[in-house]
């Protein structure tokens, strides 16, 4: 792995009120190397947003500790960073939001947007270096500068998540949140959106933090992923062995949902019994046991521990070691 840029401790997350408590998140721990892309996925009410969003603190995790190490610079947990501290760091990691029309404000234009957080945290940059750099940005993410003076209601949806990539560049940041960057999008314009984000981590070294559902996205795009069950994370590891080698039962079930673009390949789907358990009442033991077709007595009893089963792949399952489980194919071509 590449070295650490980023890491992830025992993040937990609880919303509050005055009859029930839900932990949105519990116990979620990953790192990132510089200039990698994790992805992120699950069904939907996982905590996947949750994650991004307490990551880069749009919303405050109840407990655990999120490590930031710059490059030559010295390791902060940023969670425990006062709001003064937090201006100089907020800098370094930004956020691409999964809606790209209400993540935008209808009543500025284009060129306000880009330029917002340049305004915010650099008060007496010049006009003229302002008006450089939301240009520089623009072109980078494929706006034409003639755009720069309209408003978000008069684009596609494509170019208004350019437009929301080009605000997240603007900072030249290290890190970017991408929370379900594509998902709004057409297939076509998915595939653009992508190989843009693509191309501007290898021309920035940007590290990803790609949230999503589509699990073929994530597969393209990730070096290493993560799968989220109910606020917890059941399996982690490089996309390669994740995908071919699920050492988790959710894993499995979530892997022979993804559509083949061949006829002549016969897929046998897993359905999972079921509905997601209510995050204010959930299972005992593995939150997975109620929809699991391998479970045993022991997964309805004890919360299996998040386990390192050999080469980096960790696994949340008290039978990761026997099960032999369905992932997809590879040859030397590729994915079959």
């Amino acid at each position: 792995m590449a070295e650490s840029i980023l890491r992830v401790e025992h993040i937990t997350k609880v919303f509050q009120s005055a009859k029930t408590s839900i932990r949105a998140l519990e116990d979620v721990s990953f790192d990132i190397g510089k200039g990698e892309t994790i992805g992120i996925v699950g069904e939907s009410g996982c905590g996947k947003t949750t994650l991004g969003r307490c990551i880069v603190r749009a919303i405050e995790a109840t407990s655990g500790n999120v490590y930031y190490t710059p490059s030559g610079g010295e390791t902060v947990d940023f969670l425990k960073v006062d709001r003064r501290g937090m201006r100089g760091i907020r800098k370094d990691i930004q956020m691409i939001f999964q809606d790209p029309y209400s993540s935008l404000d209808p009543r500025m234009t284009v060129f306000d947007i880009i330029s917002e957080p340049l305004k915010a945290n650099y008060r007496r940059m010049p006009k003229a270096e302002v008006e450089r750099q939301v240009i520089d940005a623009a072109a980078k993410t494929g706006l034409n500068t003639s755009y720069l003076k309209r408003y978000p209601h008069a684009f596609s949806g494509g170019q208004r998540q350019r437009i929301g990539i080009a605000r997240a560049l603007i900072l030249n940041p290290n890190i970017i949140v991408c929370d379900e960057a594509v998902s709004a999008l057409d297939v076509s314009i998915q595939a653009q959106v992508i190989n843009l984000l693509k191309s501007l981590q290898r021309e920035m070294e940007l590290t990803y933090i790609f949230i999503s559902h589509d699990l073929s996205v994530v597969e393209y795009i990730s070096d290493r992923v993560g799968v989220m069950y109910l606020g917890k994370m059941m399996e982690y590891a490089e996309t390669v062995e994740l995908y071919s080698r699920p050492k988790h039962p959710y894993t499995e079930a979530l892997l022979s949902a993804v559509p083949i673009a061949d006829p002549d390949i016969a897929v046998k789907r897993l359905p999972l019994a079921g509905e997601i358990p209510n995050p204010a009442n959930p299972p005992s033991g593995c939150f997975f046991h109620p929809r699991c077709g391998y479970g045993i007595d022991v997964c309805r009893k004890k919360t299996p521990v998040f386990t390192n089963c050999g080469n980096g792949h960790f696994s949340a399952c008290h039978r990761s070691a026997e099960l032999q489980l369905r992932g997809i194919n590879y040859n030397n071509e590729g994915r079959v």
